[in-house]
């Protein structure tokens, strides 16, 4: 049975095989309304699903934050890892079973995703397996691009006996609900779904850019244009760029990686090499995610960000300190699941005229301890602790931190671990931070452990 759609006002019902997903809508504007004031409706489509999270990059534009981490385990937003998002994405669509596909110094997002995401019950078909590059294939070979990791994993995958498989990236923000993408692709009996997005022209270098006919098939697909990217019809200063995010039918993938994979002049890449060939060969659709994205502002853009530079990185973070961000964290309809340390709440101490423990129009994590110190428009993550007459203002502050009496931050990322000597000023001389620190080219400064001659190797 094909997918359709009833005549009922306000309400869709997807049918394929006697599932139903619904679908709510505005009845007098017949426009999706948010989901979030809706109950989901898991289907079979998301239970016959495995998720695959492309997580073994080490996101080398995030400069010394990724010496001894992989992208998708840098802390994020107080108390999360990048990698939360795209697993609780993965729960909240009703999809559980997972694998996260890890090489580069994956050790601090193995243990993170072992103590904070082992609820799953085996006996029940669910899981998150961990797969580290091992050679499974070749004694001679990691992995050597994104449709080779997953590649060398295929036996594995095979064994779950998935309908489809999902492909994500594991190091992007972002809510979204699979299972409307999952509907989307069968509905269109593709054989391959790309999320897409609308972004600038001037990033579209940074993205796989697409042209996309009226009926929502790929025509088209470049991967990172270095000159004039396709662009959306009718508006030539956006494109539509792809997100990273695939479905894919299982028995289908199986064949275009082992024929990838025969390919010596191959480079293994979903980007580069198989979503090419499959444009014009094979039913190849793209999905919006204006259709998947949950909890977006009323009348706001969907909200995606790729944090892969430090100063991406640090903007996207102060934005959860403002009064109403775009990324709504406290949405308890789609939540954010991570690894929940027991720790002490957040503590602020002294009240006199030169020594006053405060923060405004802050985040403050737990175990923090804001001692006679001034905390403006910052971050701070869990065990920070700040001494009598220092100032944070605009500065993302890593787990445990702790920063020296007297000390003056201002638009800084602090990397865990680090001790703030007493009187150190940074974010104000860019000559002399440039001298001991890494500064964007819009001056934010990145201070890490090693670089005040601490022990970044122990950084998790």
């Amino acid at each position: 049975m094909g997918w359709t759609v009833s005549a009922f006002i306000g309400v869709g019902y997807y049918s394929h095989e006697g599932i139903v997903i619904i679908r709510s809508t505005n009845k007098a504007k017949k426009e999706p309304v948010l989901q979030k004031d809706f109950p989901r409706f898991v289907s079979r489509l998301t239970k016959n699903t495995v998720a695959l999270i492309l997580a073994g990059g080490r996101g080398s534009r995030l400069k010394q934050l990724t010496d001894w981490r992989a992208k998708p385990a840098v802390p994020f937003g107080g108390k999360f890892r990048i990698i939360d998002f795209p697993l609780s994405n993965c729960l909240n669509s009703g999809i559980r079973r997972i694998g996260v596909l890890t090489q580069y110094k994956a050790h601090s997002m193995i243990k993170h995703i072992q103590r904070g995401w082992g609820f799953l019950r085996g006996e029940f078909n669910e899981f998150i397996e961990l797969l580290p590059a091992q050679q499974r294939i070749s004694e001679l070979n990691w992995y050597k691009g994104t449709a080779d990791a997953v590649f060398q994993n295929m036996d594995i995958v095979r064994n779950h006996e998935p309908d489809h498989v999902l492909i994500l990236a594991g190091d992007h923000i972002y809510k979204m609900d699979y299972g409307e993408m999952l509907a989307c692709h069968v509905s269109h009996a593709a054989d391959m779904t790309m999320a897409c997005i609308e972004v600038p022209i001037e990033q579209a270098h940074a993205f796989g850019v697409m042209t996309v006919g009226e009926d929502g098939r790929v025509l088209d697909f470049t991967e990172k244009p270095t000159e004039n990217p396709a662009t959306i019809p009718g508006n030539p200063q956006r494109v539509l760029a792809s997100m990273g995010v695939y479905v894919f039918n299982a028995s289908f993938l199986y064949e275009q990686l082992i024929r990838d994979a025969d390919d010596p002049n191959s480079d293994h890449d979903f980007g580069h090499n198989i979503i090419p060939y499959l444009i014009s060969r094979y039913r190849v659709y793209a999905h919006s995610f204006k259709d998947s994205c949950i909890g977006s502002l009323p009348g706001g853009e969907p909200y995606w960000r790729d944090v892969g530079t430090v100063e991406a990185y640090w903007s996207a973070n102060l934005d959860l300190a403002k009064i109403t961000p775009e990324l709504d964290l406290y949405d308890t309809h789609w939540p954010i699941w991570t690894y929940q340390e027991q720790l002490p709440p957040a503590k602020f101490v002294f009240d006199e005229e030169e020594r006053r423990g405060v923060a405004m129009d802050s985040t403050v994590s737990g175990g923090c301890i804001i001692s006679g110190a001034t905390v403006r428009r910052s971050v701070l993550f869990s065990n920070v602790q700040i001494n009598s007459f220092a100032t944070v203002e605009d500065a993302v502050i890593l787990p445990d931190v702790d920063i020296g009496r007297h000390a003056y931050l201002r638009r800084c990322v602090i990397d865990k671990g680090c001790k703030i000597p007493e009187r150190m000023v940074a974010g104000v001389d860019r000559t002399e931070d440039e001298r001991r620190f890494y500064v964007t080219e819009n001056g934010v400064t990145l201070i890490t452990p090693g670089m005040l001659g601490q022990y970044p190797h122990q950084i998790r």
